[in-house]
């Protein structure tokens, strides 16, 4: 799925409330490889602690918050507080890939006659 990528930082001026706790209430901390996302990509499978890749980046990213109502199909790249990498960073169009739980019902075998 193509997202736009962008990033955020632990700083007042970012954030509502303490900006080291997320939405969903996990506390930040430097160096935590985690993305907040925009809330139109939950129901479809980015929920709360879900591994992500993103393209061009090593490795895997944790969802650990979520954004404002307001942005569709984004995700930002949290990195703690060093704020002149985040304005580097900018932004970009990238693929993230994650795991999509299959639905219970799918798993059942029909009965043969």
């Amino acid at each position: 799925m193509e997202v736009t990528v962008t990033a955020y930082n632990s700083v007042h001026w970012q954030t509502e409330g303490n900006p080291t706790v997320t939405a969903w209430g996990d506390t930040l901390r430097e160096g935590m490889r985690c993305i907040a996302v925009s809330r139109d990509l939950i129901p479809l499978g980015l929920d709360h602690d879900k591994e992500v890749v993103i393209e061009g980046l090593p490795g895997t990213f944790l969802v650990k918050d979520k954004m404002h109502r307001r942005f569709k199909r984004h995700i930002d790249l949290y990195m703690g507080e060093d704020v002149a990498g985040a304005r580097e960073w900018g932004r970009k169009r990238r693929v993230i890939r994650f795991k999509v739980p299959l639905p219970a019902d799918s798993l059942q075998i029909p009965e043969t006659p």
